[in-house]
């Protein structure tokens, strides 16, 4: 039997900020890397010997991983961890950093995600993005992972009867999020039937299912309450988290995700139901892992989430906020950066941040990540739920 998990008690998250992204940069990862660390020592009043602790999320860093980035940004963390796990790089960043300053590993933890996009770039890094891509996917011409959500989008159309429609219901709520966001790449409105007559890239995914490469940067950090009370910091609780890989590996292909086998520990650690959630920011680089996310993080039953999304809206001011900041879909898809955009959102709304993205009242947000995908799955998962806390 498993044992109970400690709390997260006494460990807050603050300070979540963007480096605003750009399509194409000529400068490197680590420029971009230091450049958040720069906001978060501004944006929190400490010094960088005050920062010894560093968690970093990066596809382009290559290479070096944090190890090497440290001397780069001069740094001498005395706890470090690279997480190498695309889009759920920032839920497991905040775990493992909770985690590290629980047990007296640090007092503050920089959680740093952040790539360049030079022209070629994003070529580079889907052609060596694992052995699946060199070996099974790359060499036949799928080059990048169109083609892998191509197969995952059919057979979940095929299964639960969802339609582009849907999927477009939700890409148009995340367009009209992304244009009351500074951030957001995306800055020209988007209605359903543009969505619908959109250029094919491969069947049944069109032009706005994908992402849009980009650099850019995001990070936030992690500390004890009373350290960010003495420093006037609004922070975020953590109520509950969860971690899973390479789950369900018998099913043909994939239709759910690890969340499925945690949920029910996710809520009963946080003490809340799937009600009780003001926001969700999931992982969206394509429409049909937002339906599993919805399906797995309990928001409706399996195979419910094209229902789910025609009963529902979901812009700021919806019946469920989703990516309230546009999300990779209408933000851009800045690297491994991509998997801390939803959890620095989320941070921005329990703090009242978020400006002109703001749920109102939002008390508890859920943060769902997804992350590196081969031929026919994500082996990545990870979930937060999140709490207002305090000034």
């Amino acid at each position: 039997m498993t044992r109970r998990r400690a709390s997260y008690e006494g460990v807050v998250a603050t300070v979540p900020v963007t480096v605003p992204y750009v399509r194409y940069s000529i400068h490197s990862a680590h420029w971009w890397l230091g450049k958040a660390l720069r906001a978060l020592i501004d944006g929190s009043g400490l010094q960088k010997h005050d920062i010894d602790g560093m968690c970093v999320s990066s596809f382009t860093l290559v290479p070096d991983t944090a190890v090497g980035l440290t001397q780069h940004l001069d740094m001498a963390p005395r706890w470090l961890d690279h997480i190498p796990m695309g889009g759920a790089s920032g839920v497991v960043a905040l775990r493992r950093a909770t985690r590290a300053v629980q047990a007296g590993d640090a007092d503050v933890v920089a959680c740093l995600s952040g790539d360049t996009n030079h022209v070629d770039s994003f070529r580079q890094t889907i052609s060596q993005f694992s052995r699946f891509a060199q070996d099974a996917v790359y060499p036949y011409g799928a080059g990048g992972p169109n083609a892998s959500f191509a197969l995952l989008t059919h057979n979940y159309m095929r299964m639960t009867g969802a339609t582009r429609e849907d999927f477009g219901k939700l890409c148009v709520a995340q367009r009209d999020n992304a244009l009351r966001h500074p951030n957001a790449l995306m800055k020209k409105p988007l209605t359903l039937q543009q969505y619908m007559d959109a250029k094919l890239i491969t069947d049944p995914i069109h032009l706005f299912d994908c992402v849009m490469p980009c650099a850019g940067a995001d990070a936030f950090l992690v500390m004890r309450e009373e350290k960010a009370v003495e420093l006037g910091l609004p922070f975020v609780r953590i109520l509950s988290t969860i971690e899973r890989h390479n789950a369900w590996a018998d099913d043909p292909i994939q239709y759910r995700g690890g969340w499925s086998m945690d949920k029910d520990d996710l809520y009963e650690q946080a003490r809340i139901g799937p009600s009780d959630i003001d926001f969700m920011q999931a992982y969206d680089d394509y429409p049909v892992i937002n339906f599993l996310q919805m399906e797995d993080l309990g928001l409706c039953e399996k195979g419910g989430a094209p229902q789910f999304v025609r009963d529902n809206t979901f812009t700021v001011d919806g019946t469920m906020p989703f990516n309230t900041n546009g999300g990779q879909l209408s933000g851009g898809q800045a690297g491994a950066a991509g998997g801390y955009l939803g959890m620095v959102e989320a941070l921005r709304q329990l703090t009242g941040t978020a400006g002109g993205t703001q749920v109102k009242d939002a008390a508890i947000g859920l943060v769902s990540g997804f992350g590196l995908i081969n031929y026919d799955r994500g082996i990545c998962t990870a979930a937060a739920l999140l709490a207002r806390g305090a000034a």
